[in-house]
């Protein structure tokens, strides 16, 4: 249950984070202002250079020890793709004008398995001894 729970802080955290940089991500930026979180844009420099890679590394750790917990490859490799994705946007591919779109792409990936976590769980492997 709390590797549950992490994996949500971890693609929250992200999204959080995400829409605290107007500059970086002028869709998300948007997205913001209109739900009235344009007051994050203050915190710009600590949720791009800190908490997205914080929170990033989290899921992707999180992420990597339920897929070696249950042995599920397909599953473990889509839950894995999301953060994969947002930290190589943040550190290497960074300069790359299409960068952008794979970071929207990771976030919204993370959201997308986070939800299907919670509609159609992973099933626990089953042992007959």
């Amino acid at each position: 249950m709390i590797n549950k729970i992490l994996d949500k802080v971890g693609s929250g955290g992200i999204w959080l984070a995400a829409l605290s940089c107007t500059a970086c991500f002028p869709a998300l930026g948007s997205l913001a202002s209109a739900l009235g979180l344009g007051f994050l844009s203050h915190f710009e420099g600590i949720a791009v250079n800190t908490l997205l890679p914080l929170f990033a590394a989290l899921a992707l750790f999180i992420n990597s020890y339920n897929w070696y917990q249950h042995k599920q490859v397909v599953r473990g490799i889509l839950s894995v793709i999301g953060p994969i994705a947002v930290l190589l946007t943040l550190f290497p591919l960074w300069q790359y004008d299409w960068s952008t779109y794979l970071f929207y792409f990771g976030i919204t990936w993370m959201a997308f398995m986070s939800v299907l976590d919670i509609i159609k769980p992973v099933k626990e492997p089953v042992c007959n001894i």
